[in-house]
């Protein structure tokens, strides 16, 4: 006859995490909230997502910046540089009036009136024309150096070439102006004088 105690189970007792350390702790893992290790990744990503944003500016961008502006400042100095030293315009004109003086006097007319008409009526024309290549320096450039004071703020200041040449077409077109002011007036050489014939 078998004597030995049958084993038998108890449903109603459970292993404590003290009996079994290792099943407590995965246990313990599986039990946690999945979306506790999500939330730093998605944390991640949005940064990212942010750096992402402020990236290097695209050079294609900052190359177009200022354009029209350094433009018209280049064309203010140019013009300004045309009123000093003269336009082709300028010597045309002046040709025109001295052949219209040619034909009024070829009548007969006194010296003065020759030199009026001939040289005098040329010299002011020359002086006109490159005064209005001053007056337009002049103008071309204080619109490039005002131009950040109309309408909306530009997004960048100006660069510092822009502004360099459009003050040199300023002074360009500053210096034309008085010279050919001076020129159209006679103010630094007066046109010659006939002499009175010897009697």
């Amino acid at each position: 006859m078998n004597t030995t105690p049958s084993k038998t189970t108890d449903l109603s007792k459970t292993a404590s995490p003290a009996d079994d350390p290792g099943k407590s702790t995965t246990d313990a893992a599986v039990t946690e909230d999945p979306t506790a290790t999500a939330a730093p990744a998605e944390a991640t990503d949005e940064a990212e997502d942010v750096d992402l944003e402020f990236d290097e500016p695209d050079p294609f961008t900052e190359a177009r910046h200022g354009v029209g502006a350094g433009a018209t400042a280049v064309v203010s100095a140019a013009l300004g540089i045309v009123a000093l030293t003269g336009a082709w315009s300028g010597r045309v004109a002046a040709e025109r009036e001295t052949l219209m003086g040619q034909i009024q006097t070829a009548g007969g007319s006194s010296a003065a009136q020759q030199i009026s008409e001939i040289y005098g009526d040329a010299w002011h024309t020359t002086a006109l024309v490159n005064g209005v290549f001053a007056v337009l320096a002049l103008l071309l450039g204080a619109l490039v150096l005002s131009s950040p004071s109309f309408g909306a703020a530009a997004p960048r200041p100006q660069p510092a070439w822009i502004r360099a040449v459009a003050l040199a077409g300023i002074a360009l077109g500053t210096l034309g102006v008085l010279i050919s002011a001076g020129m159209y007036f006679d103010l630094f050489l007066s046109l010659p004088e006939a002499g009175t014939p010897a009697g």
